[in-house]
Order: structure tokens, then sequence, then C-alpha cells
């Protein structure tokens, strides 16, 4: 039997689970099949940013104008359900599958680099995760959004296999691929994602590191939940 650690208002248990990891390792795949598995509400944050990112696109902001980001990110809905299937919704529209486009692939890492947006979007992220369990992935959850986190776990995998499951995703959602173009665009994110200011993505002296290179989403799946059922018992 699982044991959540104890929130005294309202004595309601609740469980934080972190997924850190760089694009491509399978943390969005991990983190709903886990979530779906213990019952517990899935929050995509790599989805608020992307979602935050296509409307600053279709409103032709200026990315750069800190102060404009930041009033974006104040102001913006974000809302994220689960009915079988996990959808975003952008101030009241639908934006699942157009946020996964390549020219919002492009620009996100400038939008959640931002110092005011990160600041509004883990807000947001540590309110929904007083109030309910939750299961978080992204770049700096156990860093900055759940650092009290009971689990926190950093996937990887190498670039190769990173950048084989970005192309194969994008070509089932229609794009055309250039395998090396999305092999140089994620070696770019992880660049930029280790080296920003803000919420940079880092391995931590508490991270559960799995390397999912050789493992099929299931595996990483039982992977986890053995590790979570271990300590669960152990409490």
């Amino acid at each position: 039997m699982l044991k959540c650690k104890q929130v005294h208002e309202g004595e309601v248990n609740i469980m934080q689970i972190a997924i850190d990891g760089p694009a491509g390792a399978g943390k969005s795949t991990l983190a709903r099949k886990i979530a779906e598995k213990l019952g517990i509400l899935y929050i995509d944050t790599g989805a608020m940013y992307r979602a935050l990112t296509w409307k600053a696109l279709n409103d032709k902001v200026n990315l750069k104008d800190k102060k404009i980001l930041r009033e974006l990110a104040d102001n913006t809905s974000i809302t994220l359900t689960y009915d079988g299937v996990l959808k975003t919704y952008c101030d009241g529209h639908e934006v699942t599958e157009v946020i996964r486009s390549p020219e919002v692939s492009r620009w996100v890492p400038v939008i959640a680099a931002d110092e005011g947006v990160r600041q509004v979007m883990v807000s947001k992220q540590q309110q929904i995760a007083r109030e309910t369990s939750v299961v978080m992935d992204g770049r700096d959850i156990g860093l900055c959004v759940l650092p009290d986190a009971d689990f926190k776990f950093y996937l990887t995998a190498s670039l190769e296999e990173r950048a084989r499951r970005r192309a194969k995703e994008m070509v089932i959602q229609g794009y055309r691929v250039d395998f090396e173009e999305v092999k140089d665009e994620i070696r770019g994110r992880d660049q930029s994602d280790s080296q920003r200011e803000v919420g940079a993505l880092k391995v931590l002296p508490d991270s559960i590191i799995i390397d999912t290179s050789d493992l099929n989403a299931d595996e990483v799946v039982d992977k986890v939940l053995s590790i979570i059922a271990e300590k669960g018992n152990a409490v």
C-alpha cells in the first residue's frame, strides 16, 4: 500500500512525483501512464509553456520583451484536462495538436527561459500540487516546482534515440521530417535547457536516474512503479 505525505489543510493525502529530463527522453509518456496507474492528476508542464508560446506567436508579440511576456503569462488561461486523452486549452481554445508544431518547438525554449514567465508558471503548478496528488514532468520540476516531492525521477536517453522518437512523433502528426534537423534541434534544446539562468535542467542529489534508451514505455513504467511501491512499503 503506497503512503503519501500528509498535508494538514484538511488532512488530505498528497503525493508528489517529479519527472525531469531532456527532450525526447519519454517524460510525458511515463508521467501520463504513472498518473493513470496511481489514479492521480498528470500535469504536462511542457504543454503549458508550449501553449503560451503558441499564443505569443499567434498574437505576434515581441518574444524578447520580458515585460510583455510576463503580462502574457499573467493574463493567459491554460487548462489541462484528461478523459482518456490529455487535452490542452489556451484561453478556452483546444491547442493540443498545434502546440506540437515545429514553429512552437523552435520558440518554446525562448519562452521557457524567461524568468518572469517561469515565476508565473511555477506558481500555477505549485498551487495545483498543493490541492491534489500530482505527477509533473518538465526540466526543473524537482529543482524548482516540487523541491519536496516524494519521488524525483530523472529520465534520459541517447541523443540518437531521443531524436528518433521525436521524428516518429512528428511524422505521425503529419509533418515532413529531416532526421538530422530534428537531432540538431534537440541538441540545441539540451544546451539551452542546461545553461539557462533560471530553472536549468540538472540531475539533483536525490534524483533517481533512469536511462530509457533500451527500454520501451511499459518497461519504464514498470520500473518506476516498482520503485514507488518499494519506498511506499518501506515507510
